[in-house]
């Protein structure tokens, strides 16, 4: 494959990427192409970059399958030049908590892959024990909820619950991803609006249902426990611009922690969420416009250095769309197709180019999967997941197009740049001008191995 432009890990240059059993072979100049071999010419108009890497998503494969399952999930993938993604340990039934759980989510995914899928393993009360048996038969990390999952089989855990499960990973030389909301302030929220009584329907009352503070807590606790135990810590889904500061100290004192951030969290503001439109809802929340640059300033900074979807589907009745009522529908946001393009077209809409994006999600996310060496780069050596991205052309969202099992997103009607021309999961094309091909050939992976 040749283009005049490919972003590699040097920069962007014109080169030719010699492709051979599933892996980067060479990448040469634009014009060395060996005679007799199929040559795809990407025109002047596209872009060839590293397949995105999707560190946090929601598949819910078994169990919950009427949600998402593997198939919808990773065509959705492909669709959107995601050629590898890290599946969360909930909202799965059996949660991926076990290591039997692990296994038997592993047996799901068989024969339904159109990209390659890592898991999370989970940290729930009690399951300390569980830890080095499913890092051995290679889980990713592990992920924790501080406060209530919105799901039985998934608990929340304290600190005095948490930090022997960080020691244990800190042993295990893995990694523990954070959902870093504390109850505390929720608790007051809810107990104030019990007084008040707000109208459920408009967003601002489910804004104050879950303040910056139990995220700003949250992120101080983490880190504080990052520092005792030594453990690699990880914020997901990062919303308050108010503890950025906190995360910026940590990584200047030299802690293993780091945070994410979502194309939610960087496209949309509250101010903009019509009453009622519970199909933005998800936790933490989507915050004010100034909250939402000073996360972009964060990610050009480095304070935060990675973007994942948090894709989070569910059945259209749990979204009460009907009822517009945020209290009782389900916090979710699916994005998982529409993410890359989600982010280059706020990206570039304040000065950053497709290397900064290609960092973030891409490089950044195979790094914290442990896969730097096969994904997320176009180097020699590595798999052949490659997307061609036509970079100034835009097109509306229509809900019938998305490949997501349910087609309920916020982005439904908006238009967006980046359009994924085509997706070739090690050297095998597997999207192609709105069209799947082949049959699915993706694989499961480990850390350190894809």
């Amino acid at each position: 494959m040749r283009a005049r432009r490919v972003i590699t890990p040097e920069g962007t240059r014109a080169a030719s990427v010699h492709v051979a059993h599933g892996r980067i072979a060479a990448v040469a100049a634009w014009d060395a192409v060996p005679a007799g071999v199929p040559l795809v010419d990407a025109g002047d108009d596209t872009v060839l970059m590293p397949g995105v890497v999707d560190t946090h998503v929601h598949i819910n494969e078994p169990g919950r399958t009427e949600w998402e399952g593997f198939a919808t999930a990773t065509q959705a993938a492909a669709a959107g030049g995601v050629t590898a993604l890290v599946d969360m340990p909930l909202n799965s039934v059996p949660a991926t908590t076990t290591l039997a759980a692990l296994r038997e989510k592993r047996r799901a995914a068989e024969g339904q892959l159109f990209v390659d899928v890592g898991f999370w393993g989970g940290v729930v009360p009690g399951n300390t024990g569980e830890l080095a048996g499913m890092a051995a038969a290679g889980a990713i990390g592990f992920k924790c909820f501080l406060v209530e999952s919105g799901v039985a089989e998934f608990g929340f855990v304290r600190e005095a619950e948490l930090r022997p499960a960080m020691v244990e990973l800190a042993r295990l030389r893995s990694q523990l991803l954070v959902h870093a909301e504390l109850p505390g302030p929720i608790d007051a929220a809810a107990l104030e609006q019990a007084r008040t009584r707000p109208d459920p329907r408009r967003y601002a009352t489910y804004l104050a249902s879950r303040p910056r503070a139990a995220e700003d807590q949250a992120v101080a606790l983490m880190i504080a426990l990052c520092r005792d135990t030594g453990a690699r810590t990880h914020v997901v889904h990062h919303a308050s611009s108010d503890s950025l500061p906190a995360i910026a100290g940590a990584r200047a004192a030299g802690l293993p922690f780091s945070a994410e951030t979502c194309p939610h969290y960087l496209s949309f503001a509250a101010e903009e969420i019509p009453d009622g439109a519970t199909a933005w809802k998800c936790a933490p929340p989507i915050r004010e416009r100034a909250n939402r640059e000073l996360l972009w300033q964060a990610l050009r900074d480095g304070t935060l250095g990675l973007v994942a979807s948090d894709h989070s589907p569910c059945t259209p009745a749990l979204k009460q769309q009907e009822r517009g009522d945020f209290a009782a529908a389900w916090g979710g946001i699916s994005g998982l197709q529409l993410a890359l393009s989600v982010v280059w077209t706020e990206a570039r809409a304040r000065g950053f180019g497709l290397e900064d994006v290609v960092r973030w999600m891409c490089a950044a996310p195979a790094a914290l999967a442990g896969v730097s060496l096969h994904k997320g780069r176009i180097a020699v050596g590595a798999d052949a997941d490659l997307v061609l991205l036509r970079d100034e052309a835009t097109f509306a969202v229509a809900p019938e197009r998305v490949l997501h099992r349910h087609k309920i997103t916020p982005y439904a009607g908006r238009t967006l740049a980046g359009v994924v021309e085509s997706t070739w999961l090690r050297g095998r094309r597997v999207w192609h001008r709105g069209k799947l091909e082949g049959q699915p050939a993706g694989r499961t992976f480990s850390r350190g191995a894809a």
